[in-house]
């Protein structure tokens, strides 16, 4: 019932938020007095501004982007990309890359009026130190010292993969976090940042942000910034299709024809990088604690068909049997295993099921202990390419004498449910980096592992591998590039041999925009930045956009 009844206050919200944009939307002139809107297939949101939460609607719209900004802009769909400054004007990383020194770009101001200055990225880097919670990345901080033009962050290991990670981290104004007594709850309802909008308004059926005058990087061209949160990836198209949104991250099954070919205005680019959708296991509770069930559901799972159905080709299709998506991670592939596809394989996954004393009962597969064999697949209602494929999955397992089932939830529930454990097997995706460092350590890596319980940043499924650890270290740290590969090449074994998870899809850094009233987004021939969204690029591209006249 409480699923149904937040459907239909979504419904609402949805048409609510509709007619509302295209109210806005009325009247005649070019694109310098038309509004950019941009849309997310969320759900229900509340009024959250907390940039730190991945569960706020800043961060699940996007718009915390526009309000906070990072130290550098970073293009994980350019690996090769130098790095953009941004809230620093320079850096320097130590030889060994356990140091970096970063200067503060001189002549910031907050949106409050206040001077931004090095002790503002020195308290931002203490405050992810000592909240966890907020480290995402677990940047392995030691100490942090500043001078009134520069921060040194010391780390007790090679930073060598996180380079990436440290300049892309958001800072936040000293002044006033330093006096919120709990910043993992507080919902920071009067935001203040260095970036080019700040919050006008907040409601459920849209969120309004306006040029921040004082911006430092010039004056912003969008006279007015529009978020709205979708119930689902028809509603988003739907949305998109009649132009009360431009500007979205949004599966949409034959894109060329649903969308692009519908308008000389409608766009889609979707570049990929070095990360992928994977199926992730929860490694600590049964039925997944067992690697010989997990490798027969890897031996029996059709990504041909999740590719083609369940992602409609939207998404690349991976099926090296090391996970690394083609052909970005192809330089990376071990000797053994380059060019190795997965292929669908009953028979095989029965042998290593009966091997391991798995049994059949009326075509039900029984543990060891003679337990009836079952799962629960789990993602967000609405994302219906997500659970497409999960049901594909499901249908794949049956032929196993599995009952596999498909369940839904808010996106809330299921990002708190992931984080802490509860669930069994989900869809998520890893973070993209210059190698596949990202994808493994996003997968398997002890320095991530958490109880079930306690709220983890990666290593969902608690794959729980001293030998994963130490290879991810090891690639991390060495200053030796056959070591390095030494290194990966053990990392792909275990990946293959024990399955912590199953690596379905090169996931797109993409996005779809209408060149209607604004012009200026990334494209394929000019890929100068993410262009989706909910990505640090936001302000970036904003900023680079042009009326159309």
């Amino acid at each position: 019932m409480k699923r149904t009844m937040m459907a239909k206050i979504a419904a609402g919200i949805v048409a609510a938020a509709v007619a509302i944009t295209m109210s806005g939307c009325a009247g005649g002139g070019g694109g310098a007095s038309h509004p950019l809107t941009i849309g997310m297939p969320n759900g229900p949101q509340t009024n959250n501004n907390n940039p730190f939460m991945p569960t706020s609607a800043a961060s699940s719209l996007g718009y915390s982007h526009l309000l906070y900004e990072p130290l550098a802009q970073i293009n994980p769909t350019q690996p090769d990309q130098k790095p953009v400054p941004w809230l620093a004007s320079s850096w320097k990383f130590s030889p060994d890359y356990t140091s970096v020194e970063i200067t503060a770009r001189a002549g910031v101001k907050w949106s409050d009026g206040h001077a931004f200055t090095a002790k503002d990225i020195a308290y931002t880097f203490e405050l992810l130190k000592k909240t966890p919670a907020f480290n995402s990345n677990a940047l392995p901080m030691e100490a942090i010292t500043s001078t009134e033009k520069t921060v040194t962050i010391t780390f007790d290991s090679s930073q060598f993969v996180n380079q990436g990670k440290i300049l892309g981290v958001f800072i936040v104004p000293q002044k006033i976090w330093s006096a919120i007594k709990d910043p993992t709850t507080d919902t920071n309802q009067k935001p203040v940042g260095t970036g080019p909008y700040v919050l006008k308004t907040w409601t459920q059926q849209a969120v309004t942000m306006t040029p921040n005058n004082s911006y430092w990087g010039g004056k912003p061209p969008v006279p007015e910034v529009r978020f709205t949160s979708y119930n689902d990836n028809n509603s988003q198209l739907t949305a998109l299709l009649s132009g009360s949104a431009q500007w979205t991250y949004v599966f949409i099954p034959d894109i060329q024809k649903t969308y692009v070919s519908k308008s000389k205005t409608h766009n889609a680019v979707m570049p990929t990088g070095l990360g992928v959708d994977a199926l992730f296991f929860n490694t600590a509770t049964a039925p997944f604690n067992d690697v010989a069930l997990r490798k027969a559901v890897s031996m029996v799972i059709d990504h041909k068909a999740v590719h083609e159905q369940g992602y409609s080709g939207f998404k690349g299709l991976v099926d090296g049997v090391n996970g690394l998506p083609s052909p970005a991670g192809d330089a990376f592939s071990s000797a053994s295993y380059k060019g190795k596809k997965a292929t669908v394989d009953v028979a095989g996954a029965k042998k290593v099921l009966a091997d391991a004393g798995y049994t059949l009962a009326s075509g039900a597969l029984m543990d060891p202990k003679g337990s009836p064999v079952s799962f629960t697949l789990t993602d967000p209602a609405g994302w219906s390419d997500y659970l497409a494929s999960l049901q594909i999955i499901a249908d794949n397992v049956a032929k196993l004498g599995i009952k596999a089932k498909v369940e839904t939830a808010t996106v809330d529930a299921w990002t708190t449910a992931v984080q802490t454990g509860d669930f069994q097997a989900t869809l998520h995706w890893t973070n993209t980096g210059n190698t596949p460092w990202d994808i493994y350590s996003n997968i398997m890596d002890g320095a991530q592992l958490k109880p079930v319980g306690t709220t983890a940043s990666w290593n969902f499924g608690r794959f729980d591998s001293p030998e994963a650890t130490k290879l991810l270290a090891d690639y991390a740290n060495t200053t030796d590039d056959a070591q390095r590969t030494k290194a990966m090449d053990g990392l792909q074994k275990i990946m293959v041999e024990q399955v912590p998870a199953i690596a379905l899809a090169a996931g797109p850094m993409g996005a779809e925009y209408s060149t209607k009233y604004w012009t200026g987004f990334p494209t394929t021939a000019d890929p100068y930045a993410v262009a989706m969204p909910t990505s640090a690029s936001l302000s970036q591209v904003i900023m680079k956009l042009k009326p159309v006249k």
